[in-house]
């Protein structure tokens, strides 16, 4: 228990540094829900409050001091999450290399799915900004913008950005959006959309199969977003790659898609590998979204932690590296 109040109260000083005028006492409990998580390693309810360190013996209380906090509407995810954002961001731009967005859907539980916009870090990938909605389909555009509408005031200026998406998202809509923001894109193509070159009218996938594999300036769907796309059939590939972009198409520049699964590993971490998040019976879109808060700023302190070791207690290799 000691162990978890003093890694509550080390969260908490972050997080006052970060949010100055965020209510103490909703520092103090996003912290300490935090630090249980990372104790417990799960993101049942139940699990929380058996391992939650509070003067309150009752299991049944600890739980409702829980739900408390999950459902209580001060406390604004996109506002939390604002300053760590900004500070990966601008560590990230310092390496001078571009920003790699990662935007894609998981499914949290039989009703609700989270389309979720990271960022790469390393070969992994770090939570930036969420938005859960209750549906069994794909999250339609209008959330897609509303999200990155969100994310665009905390980006540094004049660093290049590159978003990637997979097939649910190579659409004409965020095309356009890429293009507006003047960000690259490498976005996943389904193979029945129709690409218009001149005067010859085709089908991703007719393309990929005439091993058309750089098409460049070419009209997309009947909303014609001009963009170049690029496709890779590689034969250790279940299907080919058809890949949207702002670059001149070739085999390296379509080989960038694959940073798209550092997402992964992360959805992994929010799931069955990690905090179960699917094992949790909470069906409130926003109650929700702030259990993946928690989720996010345990990552959060987990790698700072991490890196934090690796800088004071360097094994062998790391010396060397």
């Amino acid at each position: 228990m000691d162990g978890i109040l003093g890694l509550a109260d080390g969260i908490a000083l972050e997080l006052r540094r970060l949010l100055p005028r965020q209510r103490k006492t909703q520092r103090s409990g996003l912290a300490l829900l935090v630090a249980t998580m990372l104790d417990v390693r799960s993101a049942n309810l139940m699990d929380l409050a058996a391992g939650l360190p509070r003067s309150v013996a009752r299991i049944d209380m600890r739980y409702q001091w829980i739900s408390r906090v999950l459902m209580n509407p001060l406390i604004a995810p996109d506002e939390v999450m604002a300053p760590f954002a900004r500070e990966v961001f601008s560590r990230l731009a310092a390496e001078g290399r571009p920003l790699v967005l990662i935007m894609d859907q998981s499914k949290l539980n039989d009703r609700h799915q989270v389309l979720m916009l990271a960022v790469r870090f390393g070969e992994r990938a770090l939570p930036v900004l969420w938005r859960v909605e209750e549906t069994e389909g794909a999250i339609g555009f209008s959330v897609q913008k509303a999200l990155l509408e969100a994310v665009f005031p905390l980006l540094p200026v004049d660093v290049p950005i590159c978003l990637m998406a997979d097939r649910f998202y190579g659409t004409a809509d965020l095309i356009s959006l890429c293009q507006e923001r003047q960000w690259d894109y490498r976005l996943r193509l389904k193979g029945n959309l129709v690409v218009r070159d001149g005067g010859e009218r085709m089908t991703t996938g007719e393309a990929a199969k005439a091993q058309l594999f750089a098409l460049e300036n070419v009209q997309l769907t009947d909303k014609k977003a001009t963009t170049n796309i690029g496709v890779i059939c590689d034969p250790n590939h279940a299907e080919p790659w058809i890949i949207a972009m702002a670059a001149e198409p070739g085999y390296l520049k379509i080989l960038d898609y694959s940073a798209r699964w550092a997402i992964e590993p992360m959805f992994s971490d929010f799931k069955s590998r990690g905090f179960g998040v699917e094992n949790t019976q909470i069906q409130h879109p926003d109650r929700l979204g702030r259990l993946l808060l928690v989720m996010a700023l345990a990552l959060y302190t987990a790698v700072s932690t991490g890196q934090w070791d690796a800088q004071t207690n360097p094994i062998p290799a790391e010396k060397k590296t």
